[in-house]
C-alpha cells in the first residue's frame, strides 16, 4: 500500500443547494467514462429530481449499505464495497455528511480519505455552509443552523476546486419550478433561506474564498519556482504614511484605486528610521489614519529600515503589491537641490514592475514640519565633511590672496572662523578640527607676517589666532553636542511612537500571543520571531534573543539588531511576557468559573427550592395528616377533596423533581436520547393534555423530525405552558409548523406582554421568572430545560416578537430523512 499513488480529489464547491454540484460531478463522471475511465458512483444524493437521476444512466453505481440506528433506517456510502471494487474514479456526494454513528469513520471526508490513500481518485461536492470557517457567518446570514461541517483544510488539499455558480435570481427560478424541493416546500424555502439577499451573500463568500485558494495557490507556486517579479493578478496597493497632514489625502486616493477592482487588498505602511529620526511624523495623525485605514477596509503595517525608500520597496515585494501610492515631497526647492535624490525618487528607482503614484497634497513644497534628515550625520555628510574641511579653506585663501590689502588680518580671521563653522554644521567635531588646523596653518603662512613662513613674531596676530583656535573648537563642539542631542531626541521619539503604536494595538484587541509575536516580527523587519522556553533557546548566528518573562525567551531570526534596537525588542518582549501570564491567568480563570457557576447554581437552587418545592409539599402533607387524623369525621366529599389536594401536590412536587434531576443530568452531559423519527401528531395529545384551549394549525403534511417523543412533549408543554402562563386572560395560544431547509420549525405564539430585548438573554437561564409577578409559577427551570433538550436533540429554541403584541418561542428540528446523520 506504501508503493499507491495517492488519488487526486476534486472538489465542486456550492454557494447553496440546487446551483448544479451533483449534476456536474455526474456529468464529469460520464465524460471521464466515454473516455475509457473505470468510473462508479460510490454515493449520490439526487434528491428526487429527474434531470439529475438520468445522468446516472451508464454509471456503475456501488450498492449503498443498510445501518439501524435507534429504531432507524438509514442508508451510507459502502466504504468497503468501494474499496473492493477498486475503481479508477469514484463519485461520493455531500462531503461534510456525517455518518450513522458505529461505522468506520464518523464523517464522509474521512471515508474519501481512505478512498484517496487507495490511490482511487474521487469527485465531491460540497456547499459553501459547510467549510468550518464560515459555518458560523452562513448562520448568521440565514438564521439556519449547518450541523455538518468538514474543515478548510482538507477541502485545500484538493488538487481541483471549481466553483458552481448561479445568480440568485436564476436559482430561485430553478427553486420556483420545482427543481430542487417538492412543490410544498417551495413557498417556505423562498421566502425563508432562498431570499435574495442571502443567496447573494452566500455567492460572495463562495466567490471570495475560492479567489483566496487562487491566490495562495498562485503564491505557492511563485516560492516554487522563485518567481520575484510582481504578477497583476491582484491589485494589492501599498500607501506610504509618514504621519504628516497629507496622509487622509493619500489613503483616499490609494483606497480609490484598490476599489477599482473588485477584490483589491489595501495596505499602509509606516517606516520608521532605524536611526531613530521620524520626519514629519505625528502619532496622533498616525493614529487616526490607522482608524482611517481599517474602516476602508485595509490594514496598517509598521516596519523598521535604514532607509525609508528601501524599506518601502522591500516591503511593497515582500507583500506582492501591484502599485504603491506615496505624496510628493514636503521639501522646498533648495532643500531638494541641497539633499540631492529623496525618498520619492529612491521608490522609484528600485520599484521596477510596481507602479509607483506620486500623489500631490496640500503639504507639497512647503517644507518639513520637523527637522530635516540632513540635520543628522548621513554617510554623505561623513566623507563630505572631512573634504570640506581640507578644500574649503584653500579656496578661501586663494580668494583672499587675489583680493589682498582688501581686508585686514582681523577680518581675513573672521571668514576663516566663519569657513570652519560652516564644515562643523556640514560634518560635525571631527570636520571642524580638520577645518580648523588647515585654516591656522593657511592664516598663518599666507596673512600673518612674515608672509610665506611659520612663525608668530606680532603680539597681536598670536593673540588673535589663538581666539580663532579657541572659538573654532568652542563653535564646532557646540554644533555637534546639537547634532547628537536631536539625534537622541529623534530617536526617543522613534522608540516612543513604535512603543505607542504596539499599544494601540493591545487596547483595540490584538494582544495574543500570535499577533505580538507577528507585530515584533514586521516591526524589526525580522524573518520569524517566536516564543520559546530557557531549554530551547538557540545559540545561532544572526538570532536576538531577549527575556520574555519567567522561563520563556523571545527569538528574532533575520538580520542582526543593533544595539540601539534591543531597549524597544526589550519593551516588546516584556508584553509578550504579560501576554503569557494573561494567558495563564485566563486558562487559571477557565478552570474556576466552572466552580463558580456550580456555586451560582446552587445558591440559586437553594433560593427557589425554599418555597416552590415546600408550598406543594406542605399542601400533601397537610392533606395526608388530616386524613390520618383520627379527631374529625369527613364527608366522602371532605375526603375526595383532601385526596385530590394530596395527589395534585404530589404531581407538581414530583414534576419539580423531574426537572432539576433532568436540568442536572443535561448539565453532566449523561441525559439518554432515543432519537427517532417522530410526528408532531405523536406527541401533541399528550403535551396539550393539561392546557385547555391551544389553537393547532397548519400541521398537515409537516414531515416527521429526528426526536426522543417523550423529551419532545415536555418541551412542547413546557413552551405552551408558559404561554398560557402569561396570555392575558380569555388569550388563546396558537401553535404552528412549517417546513424548509430541511428543517420543521414549530412556533408557540402568545399574545401576552413579551419581552424587553434587554432581558432576552436571561430567558433560558435556570431560576429566572422573567415577566411573573409571583412565586407561584415554579422553579423558572421549563425554558431552561426546553431549550437544553432542545439542544440534546440537534435543534434550536429562540424567542421573536408576535406581530401585534407578545412572544413567539421557535422550535426547530431537523427532518427524519435528514438528520445529522443522513443530511
Amino acid at each position: 500500500m506504501n508503493d499507491v499513488r495517492p488519488g487526486r480529489l476534486k472538489v465542486y464547491l456550492g454557494a447553496a443547494p440546487g446551483v448544479g454540484k451533483t449534476y456536474r460531478m455526474l456529468d464529469e463522471g460520464r465524460r471521464r467514462a466515454s473516455r475509457g475511465a473505470d468510473v462508479v458512483v460510490g454515493f449520490v444524493e439526487c434528491h428526487g429530481r429527474p434531470r439529475t437521476e438520468a445522468m446516472l444512466d451508464g454509471l456503475e453505481v456501488v450498492p449503498r449499505a443498510h445501518c439501524d440506528y435507534r429504531g432507524g433506517k438509514f442508508q451510507e456510502m459502502d466504504l468497503a464495497a468501494v474499496l473492493a471494487r477498486r475503481p479508477q474514479v469514484a463519485i461520493v456526494d455531500e462531503f461534510a455528511h456525517s455518518n450513522v454513528p458505529g461505522g468506520h469513520n464518523s464523517k464522509r471526508w474521512q471515508d474519501v480519505e481512505e478512498l484517496l490513500a487507495a490511490g482511487v481518485d474521487v469527485i465531491t461536492a460540497v456547499n459553501i455552509q459547510h467549510l468550518a470557517s464560515l459555518n458560523d457567518v452562513v448562520e448568521k446570514i440565514t438564521r439556519v443552523p449547518q450541523g455538518e461541517t468538514v474543515p478548510d483544510e482538507v477541502v485545500r488539499r484538493a488538487q481541483q476546486i471549481e466553483l458552481v455558480d448561479m445568480e440568485p435570481e436564476g436559482l430561485r427560478r430553478r427553486m420556483a419550478h420545482g427543481n430542487i424541493y417538492a412543490p410544498e416546500k417551495v413557498d417556505a424555502a423562498l421566502a425563508n433561506y432562498f431570499r435574495p439577499g442571502n443567496l447573494t451573500a452566500l455567492r460572495q463568500l463562495a466567490l471570495l474564498w475560492v479567489a483566496d485558494q487562487v491566490d495562495e495557490a498562485l503564491q505557492m507556486y511563485r516560492t516554487e519556482h522563485g518567481i520575484g517579479r510582481v504578477w497583476e493578478t491582484r491589485e494589492r496597493v501599498v500607501v506610504a504614511l509618514t504621519g504628516g497632514l497629507e496622509g487622509d489625502t493619500l489613503i483616499r486616493r490609494a483606497a480609490r484605486i484598490a476599489d477599482r477592482s473588485a477584490g483589491g487588498d489595501l495596505l499602509a505602511v509606516h517606516v520608521t528610521r532605524s536611526d531613530g529620526l521620524a520626519v514629519g511624523s505625528s502619532h496622533a495623525s498616525l493614529a487616526r489614519q490607522r482608524r482611517l485605514v481599517e474602516d476602508l477596509g485595509g490594514s496598517y503595517h509598521s516596519v523598521v529600515g535604514d532607509d525609508v525608500g528601501t524599506a518601502l520597496v522591500e516591503f511593497a515585494r515582500a507583500e506582492h503589491a501591484t502599485q504603491l501610492v506615496l505624496g510628493t515631497s514636503r521639501r522646498g526647492r533648495i532643500e531638494r537641490f541641497l539633499g540631492g535624490c529623496g525618498t520619492g525618487e529612491t521608490v522609484v528607482g528600485m520599484s521596477g514592475d510596481i507602479d509607483v503614484h506620486m500623489v500631490t497634497h496640500e503639504r507639497a513644497g512647503r517644507g518639513m514640519l520637523l527637522p530635516s534628515r540632513r540635520r543628522t550625520l548621513s554617510l554623505v555628510r561623513r566623507v563630505a565633511g572631512p573634504v570640506a574641511g581640507l578644500v574649503l579653506p584653500v579656496l578661501l585663501t586663494v580668494l583672499l590672496d587675489r583680493a589682498r590689502g582688501t581686508f585686514n588680518l582681523t577680518s581675513e580671521a573672521l571668514l576663516f572662523l566663519l569657513t570652519v563653522v560652516g564644515v562643523a554644521c556640514i560634518g560635525g567635531v571631527a570636520s571642524a578640527v580638520i577645518a580648523s588646523v588647515t585654516a591656522s596653518l593657511l592664516l598663518n603662512y599666507w596673512f600673518i607676517p612674515p608672509i610665506g613662513a611659520f612663525t608668530l613674531d606680532n603680539a597681536d596676530a598670536l593673540v588673535a589666532l589663538g581666539v580663532f583656535a579657541i572659538v573654532a573648537a568652542t563653535v564646532a563642539g557646540v554644533v555637534d553636542r546639537s547634532l547628537r542631542l536631536s539625534r537622541r531626541s529623534a530617536r526617543a521619539t522613534a522608540e516612543a511612537e513604535t512603543m505607542s503604536s504596539l499599544a494601540g494595538t493591545i487596547v483595540r484587541g490584538g494582544a495574543t500571543i500570535p499577533a505580538l509575536l507577528e507585530r515584533t516580527r514586521e516591526t524589526f523587519g525580522m524573518e520569524s520571531a517566536d516564543l520559546v522556553h530557557h531549554e530551547q533557546t538557540p545559540d545561532e548566528e544572526g538570532v536576538t534573543v531577549v527575556p520574555a518573562g519567567p522561563g520563556a525567551f523571545l527569538v528574532l531570526r533575520g538580520r542582526t539588531l543593533p544595539s540601539s534596537g534591543r531597549r524597544v525588542l526589550a519593551a516588546f518582549a516584556a508584553h509578550v511576557g504579560s501576554a503569557v501570564e494573561r494567558t495563564r491567568l485566563a486558562e487559571a480563570a477557565a478552570e474556576i468559573e466552572p466552580v463558580k457557576a456550580a456555586d451560582r447554581m446552587r445558591t440559586a437552587l437553594l433560593r427557589a427550592v425554599g418555597h416552590d418545592l415546600r408550598t406543594p409539599l406542605a399542601a400533601g402533607w397537610a392533606a395526608v395528616t388530616s386524613l390520618r387524623s383520627r379527631d374529625v369525621e369527613f364527608s366522602d366529599e371532605d375526603r375526595d377533596e383532601l385526596l385530590a389536594t394530596a395527589d395534585e401536590s404530589l404531581a407538581k412536587l414530583n414534576r419539580l423533581v423531574e426537572n432539576l434531576l433532568d436540568l442536572s443530568r443535561l448539565q453532566a452531559g449523561v441525559l439518554t436520547l432515543d432519537l427517532r423519527a417522530t410526528t408532531l401528531e405523536e406527541v401533541l395529545p399528550a403535551a396539550l393534555a393539561d392546557i385547555p384551549d391551544v389553537e393547532v394549525r397548519d400541521l398537515e403534511e409537516i414531515p416527521a423530525v429526528m426526536a426522543d417523543p417523550p423529551l419532545l412533549e415536555r418541551v412542547i408543554a413546557n413552551l405552551v405552558g408558559n404561554a398560557a402562563r402569561h396570555s392575558p386572560p380569555g388569550g388563546q395560544v396558537a401553535l404552528t409548523a412549517s417546513a424548509h431547509a430541511g428543517r420543521v420549525e414549530v412556533r408557540v405564539v402568545d399574545r401576552g406582554p413579551g419581552l424587553p430585548q434587554t432581558g432576552r438573554e436571561r430567558i433560558f437561564e435556570p431560576f429566572q421568572r422573567l415577566g411573573d409577578t409571583d412565586n407561584t409559577t415554579g422553579l423558572g427551570l421549563g425554558l431552561a430545560l426546553s431549550k437544553g433538550l432542545t439542544e440534546a436533540m440537534d435543534g434550536t429554541l429562540v424567542p421573536e416578537d408576535t406581530p401585534g403584541g407578545g412572544l413567539t418561542m421557535v422550535l426547530s428540528l431537523p427532518f427524519a430523512e435528514r438528520t445529522v446523520y443522513s443530511r
